[in-house]
């Protein structure tokens, strides 16, 4: 589907997912939403989807009203329990990799709305985002090396840098389970919340990225992300600063800032 097309199709409106579908997108506001669709089968992800997740990456870029990408799953069970299995045999190649690496450059602030327990690759998936929120009760564990399987390098890398080398060797050497309690304190969660406050702090990382100026917001996260992968180069991100030193939008909200505070 044309990217323009998918966006016209699903501006304003929700979707509805069906019991096993791929992946939907919704766009509601400044929120876009792509939501797994398979409950009964803990929202896997299968070699399918990956095409499919890519359209509505392609679809939020061209919509300009878009503020935040949330990804979350159906369903009150599992978040996800990560790429099928018999796929992990038959049909494994870089393209489900390539996908989170992909997710995780994507220019506008992404939220994991982790509603449920979360397995295998879709831990990576959710490392991919900005922000992970979690609901009490959930669970994780990375079972690859129960599988055999030596996970993929943008996994590990994404592990390391968000957990440090101790806890992502404890998840991938010893397939622990963890609950959501140590996954806030190990720094998997960005927040743990009750499930039913799960939608008003979706609604309220939103709004507070509404409230900030969109260009500085990408090109810090851009910043910042590289930062933690080694990678900062400091040039670019003076230039990037003496930039904003000179914008009207910089100029704008200062004066906006000043006027309140003399009515006050």
């Amino acid at each position: 589907m044309d990217p323009r097309s998918a966006k016209k199709k699903n501006q304003g409106r929700r979707a509805v997912p069906a019991t096993d579908s791929p992946p939907t997108l919704a766009i509601s506001g400044v929120t876009a939403t792509i939501r797994l669709c398979r409950p009964a089968a803990h929202n896997r992800i299968d070699p399918d989807d990956i095409p499919v997740v890519r359209a509505h990456l392609a679809a939020i870029a061209e919509h300009a009203d878009v503020r935040m990408v949330v990804i979350t799953g159906t369903g009150g069970r599992t978040f996800s329990s990560g790429y099928t299995l018999e796929a992990i045999q038959k049909r494994l190649d870089r393209s489900f990799e390539d996908l989170l690496d992909a997710l995780e450059r994507f220019p506008l602030p992404t939220l994991c709305a982790l509603n449920g327990s979360v397995y295998g690759g879709a831990t990576d998936l959710a490392l991919c985002c900005d922000f992970r929120i979690g609901v009490r009760g959930s669970r994780m564990f990375m079972p690859a090396a129960r599988f055999g399987l030596h996970y993929y390098p943008g996994g590990l890398r994404r592990y390391v840098a968000a957990l440090g080398a101790t806890q992502a060797k404890r998840l991938f050497l010893t397939a622990q389970t963890l609950d959501a309690a140590e996954m806030l304190r190990i720094g998997f969660l960005t927040e743990l919340v009750d499930r039913r406050r799960l939608a008003a702090r979706i609604a309220a990382y939103a709004a507070a990225l509404e409230d900030c100026a969109s260009g500085v917001v990408s090109s810090m996260k851009h910043q910042i992300d590289a930062i933690a992968g080694g990678d900062g180069d400091a040039k670019q991100s003076r230039t990037e600063y003496e930039t904003s030193l000179q914008s009207v939008e910089l100029r704008r909200r200062l004066a906006a800032l000043t006027r309140e505070r003399a009515r006050r």
